[in-house]
């Protein structure tokens, strides 16, 4: 995933909780903005449009247009993004905890990577609002 040099790999252990399926994530965010960040560091927002739809931008501003859909996995559903410029499918288990949203990078096999997102401003992308 080109945006995973951006994140940051955190050893952590395996959650035993049961992560969203594409209809809860969908419900979940749909018609939302969140801001994303580690360890406290926002580094990016993203939008959530009908038809699962998405908008990324870093916090740099630059923006891409993008896709998601729920990949069944034996260790659970998956949240999958694809996006105009990368094709290659990033894929996130994603729970919800306590009024934001974690979600752990599976792209990589032995990593966790933990976010937090909550909910945001709507995102400007070229000057127009999402």
């Amino acid at each position: 995933m080109k945006y995973a040099v951006f994140f940051l790999a955190l050893a952590a252990p395996v959650h035993a909780e049961t992560p969203l399926s594409g209809d809860a994530f969908e419900a979940l965010v749909t018609g939302k903005t969140l801001t994303f960040s580690v360890g406290g560091d926002p580094y990016g927002v993203e939008y959530y449009a009908p038809g699962r739809r998405v908008i990324w931008s870093f916090v740099n501003g630059d923006c891409q247009s993008g896709a998601w859909y729920e990949k069944p996995t034996d260790a659970g559903p998956q949240i999958c993004f694809v996006y105009e410029n990368n094709e290659q499918e990033q894929c996130w288990q994603v729970f919800e905890e306590a009024g934001s949203i974690r979600a752990e990078f599976m792209n990589v096999p032995g990593t966790t990577v933990l976010y937090q997102a909550i909910e945001a401003e709507p995102l400007v992308c070229g000057g127009v609002g999402a």
